[in-house]
């Protein structure tokens, strides 16, 4: 259990503490997931909600490890432009990925250490395995869904008239575009309230004996 506590030490510096991610770091963090990963394996690692969240965090790292694939497919291929412009925004996509749904679970990591300390009985009956599951569930459709629109993007410069498209997917198309604009302007906020989120549990954490 000391490894994973470290684990989420170096994952908070990682993705709630530094301004954006770095080469070094997200290398780093990957072969510290790929550890982790083997850990989770051994029996002896009790099954708890903390746990479960852990473990996505690892498999979120994978993302970096298909992002380092793609980068290294695209150098050894000549590809038109328009397959360029996909293959690079796939590969931006996940990074994204990776750091909102790492990010969402770091939070979700804080909030139960929280719940623990403050509100131990009150919260037993949702600090538990099932919930965890669901939580995360949650946390990886919300940001599958960014991602598919932010790479349907890569076709708002074609006219979709011309593909044989019907009209009210095409209006559907126009729909999408619209909410991933809006997704845009919401990140950097939201990205920001989840530091400050993080920084108050913390806070409270640390200080409890204070308020005793």
């Amino acid at each position: 259990m000391k490894d994973l506590r470290r684990y989420l030490v170096f994952k908070y510096i990682q993705y709630l503490v530094l301004p954006s991610p770095n080469a070094i770091m997200t290398l780093l963090g990957l072969l510290a997931s790929l550890y982790v990963m083997l850990i989770l394996t051994f029996p002896s690692v009790s099954r708890k909600s903390t746990v479960v969240f852990i473990s996505n965090i690892a498999q979120a790292d994978i993302l970096v490890g298909c992002n380092i694939f793609s980068a290294i497919t695209t150098g050894v291929t000549n590809s038109d432009t328009s397959l360029a412009s996909f293959q690079s925004a796939l590969r931006q996509n996940f990074q994204i990925a990776n750091v909102h749904a790492s990010s969402l679970l770091l939070s979700c990591v804080s909030l139960e250490a929280f719940l623990i300390t403050f509100l131990p009985v009150e919260t037993r009956h949702i600090r538990n395995v099932r919930c965890a599951r669901v939580a995360s569930k949650i946390i990886w459709a919300a940001v599958i869904i960014e991602c598919f629109l932010y790479q349907l993007e890569c076709i708002k410069g074609f006219n979709v008239s011309y593909l044989g498209i019907h009209r009210q997917a095409q209006l559907l198309v126009n729909f999408c575009y619209d909410t991933t604009a809006l997704l845009k302007l919401l990140v950097y906020p939201t990205g920001v309230l989840l530091r400050i989120f993080n920084v108050y549990l913390f806070y409270k954490i640390y200080f409890r004996d204070f308020y005793i």
